[in-house]
């Protein structure tokens, strides 16, 4: 029989909201918060230590996209629903309210109020719904906007220190001086509605695990629960005092907020690990069951390019506790087994506790594809001077995601625009059109026959690069001036510096540093075409610059004297000057140009990052044939490192290349590098002088990947014999087997060490 969905949720939260829409923004979130919790907490299933599952609906509010259904600002997926109604699977006494609330939120949502206020400037430029509706995944455009308030740290710290009454005693001290003034107490008021909308949440599982406790036949499982009960019935009524308690409500607070993102871990949960431990409170073995609970949460219910769990760095609080957490981390990886989350991510420094790095490497070369591995040393100092920020707070950096940086509960800067740097090259040879739509999409700048010298076509593309810039981190602005209006996003402003002090918002001048990131793909590629552009066309003219495009437009068929040139000419990757200058080049202005962004708004910071998240496949798919010798269609480079089989000269020329762009002029970039297994088992210590030479050297990040190229050529045949095969994909880890049939043979075409 066919499952008949429910939407007495989404009928309901829109009801709500109508009825406070006139009503201060604090207090109709706060009361479509009252109308969605605990509706769309889901039941503690039968292995979970944790309470806190969700499936957010299809229309509601959160920070942004997650797999459970959640989605940016007040939000309606549209298209979920469509399908519900042609499948018949609507109670029929809710049909009319289904279509009428489908209509309501065409104009409403958070996303449509920013795109009903896009510039002039934006409207030719960026996508929008109303304009088109373009199938998912096709993005041949060279601007894309991202609708999301992605990156979510909040002060966890506080939380634990506070609990929720503490959280409440102090706003309400807010709360009472703000009427005493004449302030906009609302805000106040609505903090106090969500705290105790979260308190409902808790006795809401409370209950649920109670009865749960009273039917079973198993004893430890009743044990199991009665024991829930009694941390869920605490953490209502006083803050954390155990290990178990605090990290029921760091996981709870985490799914309620809309985060992705856990943070920190070994510094606020440290403290009550150790204490535990040491007093006897709880077991070894019994910890380790309680993160399995945790790690199995987050693969369930986080997608493969969230879940950040960082441990290690400069900054720690108490780093003696702090260590031993880590340690337990890393042993819960060892132990649960390979999983594509959470992005378990070590920061270390020189100095720091030798065994977290060792006991790393190990998990690495066992197959992990984590942890991820970011260099404090290099890291720390570029944080400061990218994000303008004292090296004290540049110490709390956070990377997210798929590797863009931002920092600690002190600063949010979510990525919200994505540039296909290699898409604009594309139409900068063709004066602005776009050969495969033919299309005008950038602007008239000359064809690349008109140019006389390099350096004329190159102040083209860097003129083109900035256009497109500009209007990104407009965007960027827009996009947080818009939400501020609809919302003052009321679970992060109660744990992000220093919105309750202020008595602002979080995206209304309440947070203590409101950045923003732009997402860049295709910059090795674009590098590597524009030193073949200037060997072959300008330098050496073996190739005419008709015959240059004339070759790009047939893909290279007919021109393989044209395309061997074209592929033969210096590449990224290889130690080699030519090529490496030009990347360098590219690469200081397009993070300068990004970065200059914030003297012409309002964001404290705006930077480029050089990520990777199956976008060079996507969006290298409506990028016509480029000059580096990359065919028509086909993947771009995996975010800073060489184009797939373009390092040919070792790793230690590839090391050399990948130091030279600055790590203080961005918000994050990743390195990928893929070692043979054989390689790994056989010298460990060759491998560890590799690594250690990598980061002395200047190196930021790694995320390294220890398996054969064997492994991954027998899995696109026998799919079904390798399921427990892991990879790096850019920013994120997935199984082999699972990825577009492309992205695998993007994999596949990278070097093996």
């Amino acid at each position: 029989m066919q499952k008949i969905d429910d939407f007495s949720m989404e009928l309901n939260f829109t009801e709500t909201y109508r009825r406070n829409i006139n009503e201060h923004i604090a207090i109709r979130e706060a009361r479509c918060h009252q109308a969605q919790f605990p509706a769309v907490l889901t039941e503690i299933q039968d292995n979970d230590r944790l309470a806190g599952r969700t499936f957010w609906g299809w229309v509601g509010f959160s920070p942004h996209n997650a797999p459970n259904g959640a989605a940016y600002g007040y939000f309606c997926h549209e298209q979920k629903i469509i399908e519900a109604i042609e499948r018949g699977n609507i109670p029929l006494e809710q049909r009319d309210g289904v279509h009428e609330l489908l209509h309501f939120w065409k104009k409403e949502t958070s996303k449509a109020k920013v795109e009903a206020a896009f510039t002039e400037k934006m409207l030719p430029v960026l996508f929008r719904d109303e304009i088109v509706s373009l199938p998912y995944n096709f993005k041949p455009l060279i601007a894309n906007p991202i609708y999301r308030m992605a990156g979510v740290f909040v002060d966890y710290e506080k939380l634990l220190r506070l609990g929720i009454p503490g959280l409440k005693t102090e706003i309400t001290e807010y709360m009472e001086k703000s009427k005493a003034s004449g302030g906009d107490y609302k805000l106040y008021e609505g903090m106090l509605i969500a705290l105790d909308v979260f308190t409902e949440s808790c006795r809401h599982y409370e209950k649920q695990a109670l009865e749960k406790a009273q039917i079973t036949n198993d004893p430890k499982r009743a044990k199991e629960l009665f024991q829930l009960v009694k941390v869920l019935k605490k953490i209502t009524v006083s803050k954390p005092e155990s290990f178990y308690e605090a990290l029921q409500l760091s996981w709870l607070y985490t799914l309620i907020c809309g985060s992705l993102e856990l943070g920190r871990v070994d510094v606020y949960l440290g403290d009550f690990y150790v204490n535990d431990i040491d007093n006897g409170i709880i077991t070894e073995k019994e910890a380790l069951s309680l993160m399995h609970s945790y790690w199995r949460l987050i693969n369930e219910l986080f997608r493969d390019v969230d879940g950040r769990v960082i441990i290690g760095g400069r900054g720690r609080r108490n780093e003696a506790n702090a260590d031993r957490f880590a340690l337990l981390v890393l042993e819960t990886m060892r132990t649960y087994g390979r999983a594509i989350l959470p992005q378990t991510t070590l920061r270390f420094y020189e100095g720091m506790n030798p065994e977290l790095m060792e006991k790393s490497i190990s998990l690495i070369g066992d197959g992990h594809t984590f942890p991820l591995l970011y260099n404090d040393d290099v890291l720390v100092s570029g944080v400061a001077a990218a994000h303008d920020v004292p090296v004290e707070d540049a110490e709390q950096y956070m990377p997210l995601g798929c590797g863009e940086i931002v920092i600690d509960h002190m600063g949010f800067g979510t990525p919200s625009g994505s540039l296909n740097v290699l898409k604009a090259l594309d139409v900068t040879l063709r004066n602005g059109v776009d050969h495969i739509s033919d299309k005008q999409l950038g602007l008239q700048t000359g064809h690349l026959k008109d140019f006389k010298t390099f350096d004329e076509f190159f102040d083209a593309f860097k003129e083109q690069l900035a256009f497109f810039i500009e209007i990104l981190a407009d965007h960027e602005e827009l996009e947080y001036l818009e939400s501020g209006k609809q919302a003052p996003y009321l679970y992060l402003s109660i744990l992000y510096d220093d919105c309750i002090a202020r008595g602002k918002a979080i995206f209304s001048g309440g947070i203590k540093y409101l950045g923003g990131s732009l997402e860049s793909f295709g910059s090795v590629n674009t590098a590597d075409s524009l030193t073949a552009i200037k060997k072959m066309v300008f330098d050496e003219k073996l190739i005419s610059a008709e015959g240059l495009l004339e070759a790009l437009n047939n893909n290279f068929v007919g021109f393989e004297k044209e395309h061997k040139l074209l592929k033969e000419c210096p590449k990224y990757g290889n130690d080699d000057k030519y090529a490496d200058d030009m990347m360098v080049e590219l690469h200081d202005y397009m993070c300068n140009t990004i970065r200059d962004q914030r003297d012409r708004t309002n964001l404290d910071w705006y930077l480029n990052v050089l990520i990777n998240n199956k976008q060079n496949t996507i969006l290298g798919r409506w990028v016509g044939a480029s000059a580096d010798g990359r065919k028509a269609g086909r993947e771009m480079a995996n975010a800073n490192t060489p184009a797939g089989g373009n390092d040919k000269k070792g790793v230690t020329a590839l090391i050399n290349s990948l130091v030279k762009p600055s790590h203080a002029i961005h918000a994050g970039t990743v390195q990928n590098m893929r070692f043979g297994r054989d390689f790994f088992t056989n010298d460990r210590t060759k491998f560890e002088v590799i690594l250690h030479t990598y980061f002395k050297k200047g190196g930021a990040q790694a995320m390294i990947t220890v398996i054969n190229r064997g492994d991954l050529e027998n899995a696109l045949v026998e799919p079904e014999k390798h399921q427990d095969l892991f990879v790096r994909i850019g920013g994120f880890s997935a199984r082999y087997i699972d990825l577009p049939r492309d992205v695998q043979y993007e994999i596949l075409s990278r070097v093996t060490y």
